[in-house]
C-alpha cells in the first residue's frame, strides 16, 4: 500500500541514520588501518579498497552536508544527485541504487566482451586469409 507523509519521513530520517552509523564505523576502522598503516604493517588488497572507499566518502560527505545542514536545501538533493550521482557516500546508498550501478558495469562489460570477441574474429579472419 501507499506509505503515508509521516512514514515516508520517519523511514528517510531512518535511512540517514543507518547511513551516517555505518560511515561511523568504516571512519572508526579506517583510522585503526591508518594507525597499522604509520606502524609498519601492510594492508591486503581488500583492507586497501575499503580504506580508500571510506576516504572518498568522507570527502563526498562534505558537499552532502550542505544540503542536510541548510534548511529547505534538501528538497534540491533529487536535483543534484541526478547531476552528480556520484555525489553521496557510499553507504548512503539504498540497495535499487547499488543494484542499477551493477547492472550499468555488467552491461558495459559485456559490450567490452562482445567487442573484444568480435575483433579477435576479425583478426583470425585476416590471418587466415594472410596465410591461405
Amino acid at each position: 500500500g501507499k506509505k503515508s507523509l509521516r512514514q515516508k519521513v520517519v523511514d528517510e530520517l531512518k535511512h540517514y541514520y543507518d547511513g551516517f552509523h555505518l560511515l561511523w564505523i568504516d571512519t572508526k576502522v579506517a583510522a585503526r588501518m591508518v594507525w597499522r598503516l604509520l606502524h609498519g604493517q601492510v594492508l591486503t588488497r581488500r583492507e586497501r579498497r575499503r580504506l580508500l572507499r571510506t576516504c572518498a566518502d568522507l570527502f563526498r560527505l562534505v558537499p552532502f552536508l550542505v544540503f542536510v545542514i541548510v534548511p529547505f536545501m534538501e528538497f534540491l538533493l533529487p536535483v543534484f544527485l541526478k547531476l552528480f550521482p556520484e555525489m553521496l557516500p557510499s553507504t548512503f546508498e539504498t540497495e535499487s541504487k547499488r543494484e542499477e550501478k551493477q547492472k550499468k558495469k555488467l552491461n558495459a562489460k559485456l559490450e567490452l566482451a562482445k567487442f573484444l570477441r568480435e575483433t579477435i574474429a576479425e583478426m583470425a579472419k585476416r590471418n587466415k586469409a594472410d596465410t591461405g
